[in-house]
């Protein structure tokens, strides 16, 4: 039986599916560039960062990390084109809010032994400030042997309070 998100979900596309014409896109982002942003359900990249359908590629993790970004932005950059990274981090994320102990410690109690161990030596990559989070995060893709020099690379705050978005780096 499904579940009332599912069913809200089959009923969206629907309406979405309706009307769609945009099926003729092109499989390479048509700007070249892609969008590193956090899963934060508050924000909505295509809205608040002027990103229409076939634009750019939008990858999304907890944090808006590059590290877990890595594999994505080579794939999108070296079979798909793209040759720019905005990445866009915002205020109240919770990965500012704890740490890998805390992380580990709370799998480890609603998951037993069994998912802490499936875990072990996960870093679950969270920090302590926003700005340098930004910063740290421009270095490492600008310092990896995998993302070509000339990629352009920025970095910005999304404010989830104002819907505004500043440049860091």
């Amino acid at each position: 039986m499904p579940t009332p998100i599912q069913e809200n979900l089959v009923d969206r596309n629907q309406e979405y599916a309706a009307d769609f014409k945009d099926g003729h896109l092109d499989l390479p982002p048509a700007k070249k560039y892609a969008v590193v942003t956090c899963m934060d359900a508050r924000i909505d990249p295509a809205s608040a960062f002027g990103i229409s359908l076939g634009d750019a590629h939008v990858i999304r993790n907890a944090g808006g990390s590059s590290h877990e970004a890595l594999r994505s932005l080579v794939i999108s950059e070296q079979l798909l084109g793209t040759t720019e990274i905005v990445l866009i981090k915002h205020t109240g994320c919770g990965m500012l809010t704890f740490s890998n102990q805390d992380a580990h410690g709370v799998v480890a109690q609603n998951l037993g032994a069994e998912g802490e161990a499936e875990l072990d030596g996960l870093d679950f990559l969270p920090f302590e400030n926003l700005e340098q989070g930004v910063k740290d995060d421009v270095a490492f893709l600008k310092g990896s042997k995998a993302i070509p020099d000339f990629v352009s690379v920025s970095g910005w705050i999304y404010e989830v309070e104002t819907g505004k978005v500043k440049p860091v780096l």
